[in-house]
């Protein structure tokens, strides 16, 4: 029987691993340059929404306060006349790519301990082959599947999260690969 605390190498392997395949990924690969595109009058667009004073957070535009306004008769020609903007400012005082990057590197380390604490269980039932799916899928789930309500629900692009489903898919074999390798 292993324990979570035997398994702190592919857990630290799997997260390096993956950091490092996600950051070669963005960088190196061109299924993400698209993932955005440009507003049309970019500049004008900021500058109203500097002086409307909008902080960060998530809105949505139209937007109703409930039921009953969605309902109206002025809401329904609002959604109708379009646009429908879902969107979320962030608040950014440096150019830096530290805080994002610790946060996906913690982000990928819980991954890899929960993919250990889901392998524990697994792994008696019926060794590599189940260590690789057991991990592989519950690391897929975590890196892709929550990106399909965004698709769903507010309109996120398929292509983007076709892209990033298969990144998920990458990181998952490199990580059930990674456990495998090193279970002890």
């Amino acid at each position: 029987m292993h324990s979570i605390t035997a398994l702190w190498l592919p857990i630290v392997v799997s997260t390096i691993a993956v950091f490092i395949l996600s950051s070669l990924i963005n960088m190196m690969l061109p299924w993400h340059k698209k993932d955005f595109a440009p507003l049309p009058s970019e500049d004008a667009l900021l500058d109203a929404f500097r002086t409307a004073g909008v902080q960060p957070g998530d809105y949505m535009m139209p937007y109703a306060s409930g039921m009953e306004d969605m309902r109206s008769e002025a809401h329904k020609q609002k959604v109708l006349r379009g646009p429908v903007v879902i969107m979320s400012v962030m608040q950014r005082k440096s150019l830096s790519m530290t805080p994002f990057l610790v946060g996906w590197l913690i982000f990928v380390f819980l991954v890899s301990v929960l993919a250990a604490c889901m392998a524990v269980v697994g792994a008696p039932v019926g060794g590599a082959h189940t260590i690789f799916h057991v991990v592989g899928l519950f690391t897929w789930s975590a890196y892709a599947f929550a990106l399909w309500p965004l698709a769903i629900w507010y309109g996120r692009s398929t292509r983007v999260t076709l892209t990033a489903t298969l990144d998920g898919l990458i990181y998952a074999v490199a990580t059930g690969l990674i456990f495998v390798w090193l279970w002890r």
